[in-house]
């Protein structure tokens, strides 16, 4: 059975491509900031854990992700609780957060890639790391984006392959 894919890859204003994709949570604006920034939050669903100074300049320090070294990376904007922007490995990931009704927001995670032949890798991988924010969100449960063989990232490369989203790159912990 296919993936069932929630990302779209897109050609920002300025020309880069880019990975994008949207959530709708029941929690307010406030509270989903803290999904994103706070570090014990973020660890339960992001890819590492991410220390972030937050402000404009200020340094990210990641750590904890069984197939990457530690490494860090900047914030490049920040604007709480609505906007944040930071440099991971030469890509830029951004959260952008909206109110969308009472008690509600949406969150909107774009990830542009320094190199497009990433973009079906990251994708997939995304799928996992969402569905674990969104069980978080529930106050569900999930094994995080780190589930091992049990995550389901290889039906949603699949279905990025399918669908002719940029490929190419290594996968971590695959490829050699």
């Amino acid at each position: 059975m296919p993936a069932d894919l929630t990302g779209t890859y897109v050609t920002l204003d300025d020309g880069r491509p880019a990975v994008r994709f949207s959530r709708l949570y029941g929690h307010p604006v406030d509270r989903v900031w803290h999904f994103v920034t706070d570090p014990d939050e973020l660890a339960e669903w992001f890819p590492s854990r991410a220390e972030i100074d937050l402000r404009p300049g200020g340094a990210v320090k990641f750590t904890g992700d069984p197939n990457m070294p530690e490494s860090h990376g900047t914030v490049l904007a920040v604007d709480p609780p609505r906007h944040l922007a930071f440099d991971w490995g030469g890509d830029e990931i951004r959260f952008d957060l909206a109110a969308d009704g009472e008690g509600r927001t949406r969150f909107t995670l774009t990830h542009v890639p320094s190199e497009e032949n990433t973009a079906a890798r990251d994708s997939a991988g995304w799928e996992v790391c969402l569905a674990a924010l969104d069980a978080k969100a529930r106050g569900d449960r999930f094994e995080g984006p780190h589930a091992g063989v049990n995550a389901p990232w290889k039906e949603y490369y699949q279905g990025y392959l399918d669908a002719g989203v940029p490929s190419g790159a290594p996968i971590p912990g695959i490829d050699a």
